[in-house]
């Protein structure tokens, strides 16, 4: 894989019995890319991030994640990158910083690293009279922020965002897009995928999959310009129009 590249796989594929769920994919992700991940329900996203994330082997294919052979060193993958799920993968009995140490700890930081770490993010997040607060009892704009930042506590090349803002409102919505930009330009790689169409337009480049197979991929103003529309949304409607798969 070429030292610009974050992410780079070549016809991978995913089979449950005689069910393709994700059909000979090929694509690179630049490093410090936002790269967004579009599908309808079953189109495969959610399949093919496991193979990113080292959690599911392929079937057919190969590639590599940050620097890792998504085969042979699924292993390594999992320290070199963050992920955050829609449920903001925290744990709402225990306190902010009682989080911020667990995830730590999970990626394995050292106490000195953990306390440094922690203090940077109380700052960062403005978050430092929360410390003692169980997660259950902060606004969910706070728990969004908090749970991007534990899943890039470690400064993981890359970040995996799984619906990120999935039932939260525009205006929060649009914070945590302020939040995916600066750890972009801090330097880090981030693939998020996302049901609202009007957030692929913040992505750098957009791939839109249908039925486990690619039907669009490249930036969003290239692609409206391809289907001579004006946004994403009416992108996606014509390439997943013969979708067979809807859950």
């Amino acid at each position: 894989m070429g030292n610009d590249k974050a992410i780079s796989v070549k016809n991978l594929t995913k089979k449950f019995g005689s069910f393709t769920a994700v059909d000979h994919i090929t694509f690179d992700v630049a490093k410090g890319e936002i790269f967004g991940f579009l599908g309808a329900n079953g189109a495969g996203k959610t399949t093919a991030m496991r193979m990113l994330c080292g959690l599911s082997r392929p079937t057919e294919g190969d590639g590599h994640v940050a620097g890792c052979d998504i085969i042979t060193q699924a292993e390594a993958i999992k320290h070199r990158i963050g992920y955050m799920s829609q449920k903001f993968s925290l744990y709402a009995d225990l306190t902010v910083e009682e989080n911020i140490r667990l995830f730590s700890t999970i990626y394995g930081m050292s106490s000195s690293q953990i306390r440094e770490a922690s203090e940077r993010l109380f700052k960062e997040l403005e978050m430092e009279n929360m410390r003692n607060t169980f997660v259950k009892d902060i606004p969910v704009g706070w728990k969004q922020k908090l749970a991007l930042a534990t899943a890039t506590i470690h400064k993981p090349q890359i970040v995996f965002l799984d619906e990120p803002t999935g039932g939260v409102d525009p205006v929060t919505r649009r914070k945590f897009w302020e939040l995916i930009y600066k750890a972009s330009s801090d330097g880090m790689t981030v693939f998020v995928t996302t049901h609202y169409l009007d957030e692929a337009e913040y992505c750098n480049r957009i791939f839109i999959m249908v039925d486990g197979k690619i039907s669009a991929l490249d930036s969003p103003s290239a692609l409206k310009e391809k289907y001579h529309v004006a946004t994403i949304d009416e992108v996606f409607r014509i390439v997943a129009q013969n979708a067979q798969r809807t859950d």
